[in-house]
């Protein structure tokens, strides 16, 4: 079965989005001819990048010039896979030069060419408009009806009405104007490339366009604008693919109040064809309720859910569903580990594959997570087995190079037959393709689109006949709510769950503050309280909730581990009184979510010292405001801001079971952050070189879900203080009013 092209209609299709949508046709693959006007470029190009022609020089291709019959028939033999070395039956023909022998001798064996007579092929001689028909609508092997015997093109012959009319109805080619197809005139070098590159996919090649995003995390708010770009590019691109990186779950407040059904029916709509599992989609397998959120996603989707390296068997919720194996044309509702769809005649394949690191960072409880290198050579032997030479994997694995738990790089340098991965996991923003060189003279692109909706990725890619990658042009699209307009449709879609999140932000959590949570600033350096320089209650709570959650990861609960949270990432205070999901949102509105780094106590206290290292305030106030102030849970420590920057830290102590202790430069410690901070965000060089050494871990888990949580646990009613984490010794009373006990003043 044939996939068939959806277009799914907008009322508008906004400016802003046709000019994001606007590919260059150029890319490394281009010739360097600097006489190819733009209407022939992209011909020119496709017969240089498949080195069926190499120009009349190296910067002239001379499109203008007619094309020798000799020529055609080397451009020909080249574009139908046949080679110079090649043995071919003698033509019989004494006027061809040696270097086009081989193509007149392969073109008359398969009957695509004659002579001008039994010994002569006319090879200097130029080829004429109607030759050029009948040598393409053979060599393509073109269905051509023998009883056509005119057009309606007065100057095309009986002989020449079948190879006309077939080229015009695939669009291949059209007449020099309404009345005249030129027959008998000579065809020039450029239109002779037109009609070869136009009718490329006659011969095997094969253009597709594949969409992509990943990790959206249940943030639906842009998927009406994505779906108008969706519609454009299919509009323009009948061979598409539109195809996701897994972690549908867990972020926003869609997930909260609907457990990926609200995702479900957006992806649907904008017509996935495939999507792999992430390690989010994992993160109920323990609770009481197991994987039934999981399950109900899966039973409500129309596109197939790919886990190539993931075993269901021993799942109560999942089982059923699992069918593993490749499916040809696999639909919603089952899991496979692949699946062959058929395009404009061609077969690609696609399987999933999700980060070993599940089992440590999620909940997959009963479903087994496998090697995803030994099962991506499996998976691809099996589809090489049924023909298939176009191979995309989806993963949800990442691609920095240096994770233990591996890598996309990794995968493309251990299964080298995959040609594209439309990668997850890192929420890397992959500005265009990451481009790895096999051994064996492929390439693999990676590709990966960020996070939380914000872009969708495009590639389009073009394979020869043997399934090789020939030219590639891949880039984001900046989903802007504020230039892009919605599809109308998908937005009524999306309205009621839209109005259930909104119905949820003024639900309560269920806890009520007796003080203020503050959030406070001291934007006009005046020395008083504020979130980015001194300890407060609420970056006590945001960071105890990151510290409690890294607790409950395997094998947390014995380690040192410490939190600390930017106080730039906390944008508001919660009054005092009834707590709101709406109010925790608007104090973390970003929706960051948890990464683990890998450390020392000796990188603690680098950060410690970019936490304390900015300006101070005149008159001896302390520390000026500045967004990488760290929040800590799990320590305290302290400072001297009259000293200079970077040797302000004083002391350091950690908590170990119930007491603090000194934390020791060589200590292997565990550091709960966000996202942001852990990717070197603030200026945390620290951090960003933990990322690049593969140091960090993702769990996830937002902010918000987190605090939440936590704060749920402490009762229904709290009263949170400054309890003395972070104490500057050269104030005697802190910024936020702290006043240090004589018994805790530490000097030096």
């Amino acid at each position: 079965m044939t996939k068939k092209v959806r277009f799914m209609a907008t009322a508008v299709t906004a400016a802003a989005v046709a000019t994001a949508l606007a590919v260059p046709s150029a890319s490394a693959d281009s010739s360097k001819f600097t006489d190819v006007s733009d209407r022939y470029q992209d011909a020119v190009n496709f017969l240089w990048a498949n080195n069926i022609t190499q120009g009349v020089s190296e910067t002239k291709f001379d499109t203008m010039a007619s094309v020798k019959r000799a020529d055609a028939a080397i451009f020909i033999a080249k574009l139908m896979g046949l080679e110079p070395g090649g043995v071919y039956d003698d033509s019989g023909f004494t006027d061809v030069p040696q270097n086009a022998k081989w193509a007149v001798d392969a073109l008359k064996q398969h009957g695509i060419v004659n002579g001008k007579s039994e010994t002569k092929f006319g090879a200097k001689e130029h080829l004429t408009r109607g030759e050029a028909a009948a040598m393409i609508v053979k060599a393509a092997e073109i269905e051509a009806d023998s009883t056509i015997m005119k057009t309606k093109f007065s100057d095309v012959n009986k002989r020449f009405a079948p190879y006309v009319q077939a080229l015009v109805d695939e669009k291949i080619a059209s007449g020099k104007d309404d009345k005249t197809f030129g027959t008998s005139m000579p065809v020039t070098r450029g239109e002779l490339a037109l009609f070869l590159n136009r009718g490329n996919a006659k011969f095997g090649f094969f253009d597709l366009m594949v969409m992509h995003m990943n990790d959206h995390h249940a943030y639906l708010d842009n998927f009406p604008y994505i779906s108008t770009v969706v519609n454009e590019l299919r509009a323009n691109n009948e061979n598409n693919l539109l195809l996701h990186g897994g972690d549908v779950f867990s972020g926003d407040l869609y997930w909260n109040k609907y457990k990926g059904q609200a995702d479900v029916v957006m992806m649907n709509y904008l017509g996935f064809d495939a999507v792999t599992f992430g390690n989010h989609e994992f993160d109920e397998g323990g609770s009481d309720v197991g994987h039934q959120a999981l399950r109900n996603y899966i039973l409500g989707a129309t596109f197939p859910v790919l886990g190539a390296n993931l075993d269901f068997k021993g799942d109560q919720k999942l089982k059923d569903l699992y069918k593993g194996g490749i499916a040809d044309n696999a639909g919603g509702g089952e899991i496979y580990d692949g699946t062959i769809v058929e395009i404009d005649g061609q077969k690609v394949g696609m399987f999933g594959l999700t980060t070993e690191d599940t089992a440590n960072i999620s909940s997959p409880a009963e479903v087994e997570v496998l090697s995803y290198i030994d099962r991506a050579k499996e998976t691809v032997a099996a589809l090489k087995a049924k023909g298939v030479d176009k191979i995309i994997a989806l993963t949800h694995v990442g691609v920095d190079e240096a994770a233990p738990a591996g890598s996309d790089q990794t995968l493309a340098k251990s299964v080298p037959d995959i040609d594209i991965i439309v990668g997850g996991h890192s929420h890397t923003a992959l500005e265009e393709p990451l481009t790895i060189a096999n051994e064996n003279g492929s390439k693999t692109l990676i590709v990966q689109a960020g996070n939380y909706g914000n872009y969708l990725g495009t590639l389009d890619v073009k394979f020869n006949p043997k399934g090789e990658i020939y030219w590639d042009h891949g880039k984001l699209i900046k989903i802007d709510s504020k230039t892009m307009k919605a599809d109308k449709q998908a937005a009524a879609v999306l309205a009621p769950f839209k109005a259930g999140t909104e119905e949820l932000k003024k639900e309560s959590i269920n806890v009520t503050s007796d003080v203020e949570l503050s959030g406070a600033r001291d934007s006009n350096a005046e020395g008083t309280s504020s979130v980015r320089h001194n300890e407060t209650n609420l970056g006590n709570l945001i960071a105890d909730a990151m510290l409690t959650k890294a607790k409950t990861l395997p094998g947390m609960d014995k380690e040192t581990v410490v939190a600390l949270q930017n106080g730039g990432g906390i944008r508001t205070s919660i009054e005092a009184g009834d707590i709101s999901v709406g109010s925790i949102m608007q104090v973390l509105p970003f929706g960051n979510p948890l990464a683990i780094v890998k450390s020392t106590g000796k990188e603690v206290k680098e950060a410690l010292e970019r936490s304390v290292g900015g300006s101070l305030i005149a008159e001896g106030k302390g520390l000026k405001e500045d967004g990488g102030f760290l929040h800590v849970g799990g320590m305290k420590f302290t400072y001297d801001s009259t000293k200079e920057s970077g040797k302000r830290v004083l002391e350091v102590l950690v908590k170990e079971g119930d007491e603090y202790v000194p934390l020791e430069d060589d200590k292997a410690v565990y550091i709960a952050t966000n996202d942001f901070t852990a990717k070197g965000g603030d200026g945390y060089d620290v951090f960003k070189k933990a990322t690049d050494e593969g140091r960090v871990s993702k769990p996830g888990f937002t902010d918000t879900q987190n605090l939440i949580d936590y704060m749920q646990t402490l009762g229904e009613t709290i009263s949170p203080k400054v309890e003395g984490r972070i104490i500057d010794v050269s104030l005697e009373t802190q910024q936020n009013g702290y006043k240090v006990p004589v018994e805790e003043t530490t000097t030096n």
